[in-house]
């Protein structure tokens, strides 16, 4: 089974994406199948198909009317006085006319000027859908390496306690080891594997959410690539196993030196994990914003087109000047007319057209004012993204050192655990905390990856996977 699509990407020149099972799937390679799939950019392309046949609709106001028509008259008439005749004729005629716009004041131009503005705020809005798809693609794959990190960091946690029970049941079965220490290991074991079940859970449904982002269903299984700021090995994806049932109270065959196999010392999380530093301070990245965002460009063209159709309003005031030519033909004695003539012509309400103009003000002040809002709410969408970013950047570090000090904690609890000199609760807390410090590093991480891409997109940063409005099928 595979799944094969054409794209035309940015610069790239035209690549076939093909999906096949066990194939790696690269984050760039989710986004250009997102790009060609989505229905909403679809929509936006569509949109701004309108709205360049409106500025062609606008513009016609400048060619000819022509008008034929062609008729065929029967007359008949009698009478019951002696002294008039009955009458009869039948008359076959043609007829043409021509009309033509010579000038209205301005008026047609305005509304083509209008019209192009709102082909501009198609456009704009197209690329707003673009970064928008982007952005969710970005934020579901580093979902599915989030949840396929704390798979691995459970399945080991599943072997740890498959150890320590392993170990105490030995140390029972000795007399070293009471009871209550085996109970508690059996009931960690069995805690550990319903943890791993909802984390195999929350991996599939993240998978299924990276798949509804690219608007596909169907797929094989394939394999992720990580990122290089999220560098987790490449892993199956088998969501046919979704249903699969596992005999879970057979406990796995027994783990030697399992506390040494946790996910992120073995998936290279830590010792690979790394990322560029962001190129821009706070105050640049608010005027990049102001200078990129598409939103805001889809308003100032907006704007620009409710001031031409204000003026399109105040000059429907002024009369039209329009030339006219027609052609007549009657086949009684073969007579043909000819009529060529200049008309001035006004019609217009003007209580209702004090209305419109007084509409028209409002709607400009109105898009004036929804700028001013977006300003502000980009001002701090930049800020809490850029906030949001920094902060994690410093944690990812001090997170690092945690989970390396918690693993070596974990390893002396275990030590003393394992001569008699600590007891059972102490190696649990020592295991639990490792554990927490794992998942907490995993979670930062991707924290990290989302807010970076958030903030990229706040900003209209130029992304190096990217489709035009022509490279819409």
């Amino acid at each position: 089974m595979s799944l094969t699509l054409m794209t035309n990407i940015s610069a790239f020149a035209i690549e076939e994406i093909t999906i096949k099972k066990d194939s790696i799937v690269t984050l760039n390679d989710c986004i250009k199948i997102a790009l060609e799939n989505s229905p909403i950019i679809k929509r936006f392309k569509y949109n701004y198909g309108v709205s360049k046949s409106n500025v062609g609709i606008a513009k016609s106001a400048y060619f000819p009317t022509i008008g034929v028509g062609t008729g065929y008259t029967i007359n008949e008439s009698s009478s019951s006085n002696r002294y008039m005749s009955a009458y009869n004729s039948n008359v076959y005629t043609v007829q043409a006319t021509l009309n033509q716009l010579i000038w209205n004041f301005g008026k047609t131009n305005a509304n083509i000027r209008m019209q192009k503005f709102n082909m501009i705020t198609a456009l704009f809005n197209f690329d707003d859908g673009v970064l928008d798809t982007i952005y969710e693609v970005k934020t579901n794959y580093y979902g599915v390496l989030a949840a396929k990190a704390a798979v691995d960091i459970n399945r080991a946690n599943v072997q740890i306690n498959e150890r320590n029970y392993q170990r105490i049941k030995a140390y029972f079965d000795e007399g070293i080891r009471s009871k209550i220490d085996l109970v508690n290991a059996e009931v960690n074991l069995s805690d550990s594997k319903v943890t791993l079940v909802d984390a195999e859970k929350a991996y599939k449904n993240a998978m299924v959410t990276l798949n509804n982002s690219m608007y596909i269903a169907f797929t094989p299984d394939y394999k992720i690539e990580p990122t290089e700021s999220f560098n987790i090995s490449t892993y199956s994806i088998d969501l046919e196993e979704l249903d699969k049932k596992n005999d879970l109270s057979t406990p796995p065959e027994p783990v030697s030196d399992a506390v040494l196999t946790s996910s992120v010392e073995k998936m290279d999380v830590l010792t690979g994990y790394k990322f560029e530093e962001f190129p821009y301070t706070f105050e640049k990245s608010v005027e990049i914003a102001y200078k990129n965002r598409p939103d805001l460009k889809a308003y100032d063209a907006t704007l620009k087109a409710m001031k031409e159709n204000l003026l399109y309003i105040k000059r429907e005031y002024y009369p039209e000047i329009s030339a006219s030519a027609g052609y007549g033909f009657r086949d009684i004695n073969s007579t043909n007319s000819f009529n060529l003539g200049i008309n001035l012509s006004s019609s217009l309400n003007i209580l209702s057209k004090k209305h419109e103009i007084d509409s028209g003000k409002l709607q400009v002040q109105l898009t004036e004012n929804e700028i001013n809002l977006l300003k502000q709410n980009v001002y701090f969408e930049v800020q809490n993204a850029y906030v949001n970013m920094i902060e994690l950047e410093k944690q990812i570090p001090l997170l690092a050192v945690k989970v390396k000090q918690t693993l070596e904690n974990f390893e002396l609890a275990d030590g003393r655990y394992s001569v008699g000199l600590g007891d059972f609760i102490e190696l649990q807390d020592a295991k639990v905390q490792y554990n927490n410090a794992q998942h907490s590093y995993v979670q930062t991480v991707y924290n990290y990856n989302v807010a970076r891409a958030a903030l990229e997109k706040a900003m209209a940063l130029p992304q190096p996977v990217t489709i035009t409005i022509e490279d819409v099928s």
